[in-house]
C-alpha cells in the first residue's frame, strides 16, 4: 500500500507568485516520481465556485459572510477527494487554502474564530509556504487590479493578518525574490514533508 501523501499549502497575498510556484513544484515533484496533483482554491468550475468567480470579478455582490462561507465551502466539496488521493499516496500542492480564507476574512473585520470555525474538519496541511510580497511589490506586477480584492489597501490588511497567523510550523519565503530563486526555496521546504530520491 502507498504511504500517505503529504499536503502542502502554497500561501500569500494577491500576485505573491502561489500560482507560479505552485506549478513549479508540482512540476518539480512530478519529474522526481513522486505522484503530484495541483489543486487551486477558489475551484471555480463548481457551482459555488462559479458564484465566487462574479463575486470577485464584481458580478455578483454578496455580504462578507456570506462569501466566507462560500469560500470555505468550496474547500468542503474537496474534502473526500483529497483524503482519497492522500490515502492512494498522492501529495497535494494547495494554490491557497484555509489561512487564505481566514486572513482575507479578517482583512474585511470578520471574527477569526467564527471564521476558524467554518473549516474545522478539513484535512490540515503537513506544510504550509508563505509567499512573503509585500503589497506595494505585489501591486507592480502583472494583471494586478483585475479582480474585487486586488487594492493596495485592502491587500496591506491581508498582508497584516498573515503576519498574526503565522507560527512556527509555517515556511516564510521571500517572495520579492526572481522567481526561479523562490522555486529553489520552495523545493527545499517542500523536503520536509516529501521524500525525494
Amino acid at each position: 500500500m502507498a504511504s500517505r501523501g503529504a499536503l502542502i499549502a502554497i500561501e500569500g497575498c494577491d500576485r505573491s507568485g502561489k500560482s507560479t510556484q505552485a506549478a513549479l513544484l508540482v512540476q518539480r515533484l512530478r519529474d522526481a516520481g513522486v505522484p503530484t496533483e495541483l489543486v487551486k482554491f477558489p475551484d471555480r468550475t463548481t457551482v459555488i465556485g462559479k458564484i465566487i468567480d462574479r463575486h470577485l470579478k464584481g458580478d455578483a455582490e454578496l455580504d462578507d459572510h456570506s462569501i466566507h462561507l462560500l469560500f470555505s465551502a468550496n474547500r468542503w466539496g474537496f474534502k473526500a477527494w483529497m483524503e482519497r488521493q492522500q490515502r492512494a499516496g498522492v501529495t497535494l500542492v494547495l494554490d491557497r487554502y484555509v489561512h487564505s480564507g481566514l486572513a482575507y476574512s479578517m482583512a474585511r473585520g470578520l471574527d477569526v474564530e467564527w471564521c476558524r470555525a467554518t473549516d474545522i474538519g478539513l484535512p490540515h496541511p503537513d506544510l504550509v509556504i508563505y509567499l512573503d510580497a509585500p503589497p506595494t511589490v505585489a501591486a507592480g506586477r502583472s494583471g494586478y487590479g483585475a479582480e474585487l480584492y486586488e487594492n493596495v489597501e485592502l491587500q496591506q490588511r491581508v498582508y497584516n493578518a498573515f503576519a498574526e497567523l503565522q507560527d512556527a510550523s509555517w515556511v516564510v519565503l521571500d517572495a520579492s525574490l526572481p522567481p526561479e530563486n523562490v522555486a529553489k526555496d520552495v523545493l527545499v521546504a517542500a523536503q520536509r514533508c516529501v521524500s525525494l530520491p
